[in-house]
């Protein structure tokens, strides 16, 4: 089916007590094995751009991509932008065709926050698009991201409250102990903030920083309201390992295709196992039904 909103893809998930997998794509490859990887265990599936890969493939090539591989899905597909920063990049999402985008301000004081995520907000509405936001800056480094240590604090469940209350959310992304990039030591993940910030804003929690967390850990956030799981470190592992590998078992082979087929097939393992972890397998047949 053609590309679909967030909101009613992470409605059901927090109701059905799942997680939607969300991975950052490195190339056209990359998406296609996520559209695939869906399609084989009948999940949806987010595909959620980067600012950097937007501005090196450009809006129109990846919203052209997305539409293809979405296009005869049988299931649901949505096209995200992740951690948007810059409105006017937010703004030609928004008219490319992506479905949902996230707006992150978290930087900025919460007032500001609150009338940036507004304005965006009622851009997304005009479209029919579902929209993320933060309170909380996440720690570590994603893309061109990089948050200190030193500067990270736990989002303020009564702010988050405020914040969810004054806006039509599809998701809300909180800084509840986890950090993007390779974890240095095990993460102190706030289990009773986030059952205390699901529980005041009835929003379906974003969770960033997945690449690393246990399997026990994963379970227990989704039990607590964490709808949308993001992966981007370990799928760049995966992306770059798979390829070396292959030349390390195929030594004088130049044939690109063959290279290109075994990432294709190591990426689509990672993201089955993901979207199974999380409990998205079985349920996207279902979820194009009760969206059509």
């Amino acid at each position: 089916m053609p590309l679909v909103s967030l909101e009613p893809v992470l409605k059901t998930a927090l109701r059905e007590k799942f997680a939607v997998a969300a991975f950052n794509p490195v190339d056209y490859g990359s998406m296609k094995a996520m559209v695939r990887a869906a399609e084989e265990i009948d999940a949806p599936v987010i595909i959620q751009s980067s600012a950097k890969t937007i501005r090196y493939y450009g809006h129109t090539a990846l919203a052209g991509w997305m539409r293809e591989l979405a296009a005869d899905s049988p299931v649901p597909v949505v096209l995200h932008l992740d951690h948007g920063k810059d409105m006017d990049m937010i703004r030609r999402c928004i008219d490319s065709g992506w479905t949902s985008v996230m707006i992150d301000a978290s930087d900025k004081p919460f007032e500001e926050n609150l009338a940036l995520t507004r304005q965006v907000v009622a851009w997304a509405e005009q479209a029919g698009i579902g929209v993320e936001a933060e309170i909380g800056e996440i720690g570590g480094v994603e893309e061109d991201l990089v948050v200190d240590e030193a500067s990270v604090m736990l989002t303020d469940p009564e702010e988050a409250q405020r914040f969810c209350q004054a806006l039509n959310l599809s998701a809300f992304a909180a800084q509840i102990g986890t950090a993007h990039g390779n974890y240095k030591r095990e993460p102190k993940v706030a289990f009773e903030l986030i059952a205390e910030i699901n529980r005041r804003t009835q929003t379906p929690m974003a969770l960033h920083g997945g690449t690393g967390l246990s399997e026990a850990t994963f379970k227990r956030c989704i039990d607590l309201g964490c709808a949308k799981i993001n992966i981007s470190t370990h799928l760049k592992h995966v992306f770059i390992d798979s390829f070396v590998a292959h030349q390390a078992a195929h030594p004088g082979n130049y044939e690109p295709l063959s290279y290109l087929t075994a990432q294709f097939e190591a990426l689509k393992e990672l993201f089955k196992a993901k979207m199974t972890l999380f409990g998205g397998a079985g349920k996207g047949a279902a979820l194009v039904a009760s969206i059509n």
